[in-house]
């Protein structure tokens, strides 16, 4: 219960790009209205400031000065035009030369100091009056009057009719994406769909194909973006199909490579059983003795070659001293040799050694210098000569394991062939299941290890056979 709570849970490919697709919509749809109001205030407010800059000039037109003084000429209807917006509030206010009061609101309040012009142009300002926002038209006129200032004339209006005029644009604008959103992310759920099919399509294709079936998906029919995840999937449908015909090769090979001790064990009873002559008998039994040591040797070797190929990977590696392994592995082929009255020797550094240690898997390494071994004792005759040679160099720590044998060689044309499981070289007439360089070949790989075959001595007849493995964990330098 307690890990249920901390697993991920799984998520929608379709639902995280609609997240993405939406957020932003969503997101800037506040902002656009933000901005839809203050761009709705901008055209708003620009008739009426004409409308406040032509009351300015107007009422400056009716600015008179006779003998110094400034007379203000406002007629009943011209006023009464002034009072007759129905929403808004209109002020105006007239000052003389000096400031004194001639007309209009005495409360209406004055343009700072330093917005005095005297070119006559009409200004326009934000404002307060009786407590109300207003916008402000003023303009200063000059008067050919000897040190006097120039008259002020300023025209108010409060704000309601541009805050309705605003309102209404923001309505036109942002009424109809009330009904364009919706419509838009039906829009965008409606082309995830038809976007996502081809993935549906793929896992229909995928999900129908028969569990033998491992041709490769046709990558002509899915979308660009889908190709590399199909290339991958054929790429895996070739792996496992190599592997699986290796599988079918290698169980197709291993029944027969038994079936051949076990016919000769049931051969063997059938006779033992019909046999009254003691000698015959132990002669039968002698055969089946033989023939059961061929197929435990077999078993043994197809159960070592399974095992560097399925669990080479997940066993762990550690520090070995290569040495002490090959001293174990001769003290163990010792008595095979002193029955062939072969001589086995070893070249190589004492136990110890810091150049001989080698990061490895101490049970495949183990395997793979037991089977050298034993295929060098098998091909060598009666008489003959099999070599273990370690060569390390302490700088590079590059390590090299060679097993020379005195035997008939293997041909050069036969020596990729020997690598491969059940393969066996003709004319040798050697007991054997021909898995045991095929287990070497696969434990060198686990070790990103190389294994070559020569000549042990080029130019003799027999030529006998040097295998050396070669382990690639640095770069090549001379070795001792």
């Amino acid at each position: 219960m307690a890990l249920r709570l901390f697993q991920r849970e799984r998520r929608s490919l379709f639902g995280e790009i609609l997240d993405w697709m939406l957020t932003p919509l969503l997101l800037l749809w506040p902002i656009s209205l933000a901005l839809t109001w203050l761009v709705a205030q901008n055209i708003a407010g620009k008739p009426f400031d004409r409308a406040l800059e032509y009351n300015v000039q107007a009422l400056s037109k009716l600015i008179v000065v006779k003998n110094k003084q400034v007379q203000f000429n406002l007629t009943g209807p011209a006023r009464e035009i002034l009072r007759a917006d129905d929403t808004d509030l209109v002020f105006y206010q007239v000052l003389g030369t000096r400031g004194e009061f001639i007309s209009g609101e005495h409360d209406l309040p004055l343009p700072l100091d330093e917005e005095l012009s005297t070119d006559g142009e009409v200004r326009l300002r934000e404002d307060t009056m009786q407590g109300q926002e207003v916008r402000v038209a003023y303009t200063w006129i000059k008067v050919d009057v000897p040190g006097a200032h120039p008259i002020l004339v300023q025209v108010a209006e409060t704000l309601e009719k541009r805050k309705t005029l605003a309102t209404e644009i923001v309505k036109g604008v942002m009424v109809p994406q009330f009904v364009t959103l919706p419509l838009a992310v039906l829009l965008v759920w409606l082309a995830l769909v038809r976007g996502i099919k081809p993935l549906d399509q793929l896992e229909k294709r995928i999900r129908a194909r028969k569990s033998d079936d491992m041709s490769p998906l046709d990558e002509s029919v899915v979308p660009e973006e889908v190709a590399p995840l199909v290339s991958s999937i054929n790429d895996l449908l070739n792996r496992l199909k190599v592997l699986l015909t290796t599988q079918k090769r290698f169980l197709a090979d291993a029944a027969h490579q038994l079936k051949t001790p076990l016919a000769g064990l049931r051969m063997q009873a059938d006779l033992a059983q019909r046999e009254t002559d003691a000698d015959e008998l132990k002669k039968s039994l002698k055969q089946i003795g033989r023939a059961s040591v061929r197929a435990t040797h077999t078993v043994n070797q197809l159960l070592a070659l399974a095992r560097a190929e399925t669990t080479g990977r997940s066993l762990a590696k550690q520090k070995l001293d290569v040495v002490q392994v090959l001293s174990d592995a001769i003290q163990d082929s010792v008595p095979r040799a002193l029955e062939k009255h072969i001589d086995l020797g070893y070249d190589g550094p004492p136990p110890g050694e810091t150049a001989s240690m080698l990061e490895a898997n101490p049970t495949l390494l183990k395997e793979l210098v037991r089977n050298l071994l034993d295929n060098a004792l098998n091909y060598t005759p009666d008489g003959g000569q099999v070599t273990v040679r370690l060569l390390t160099d302490r700088f590079s720590g590059v390590v090299v394991l060679q097993v020379e044998d005195s035997g008939p060689g293997i041909p050069a044309a036969e020596r990729e062939l020997v690598l491969q499981p059940f393969y066996r070289a003709l004319g040798t007439n050697v007991d054997g299941s021909g898995l045991g360089l095929a287990i070497v070949e696969e434990i060198a790989k686990q070790h990103a290890a190389t294994v070559t075959i020569e000549d042990a001595m080029p130019g003799h007849s027999p030529a006998g056979t040097r295998v050396t493995i070669r382990f690639m964990g640095f770069a090549d330098l001379p070795l001792e």
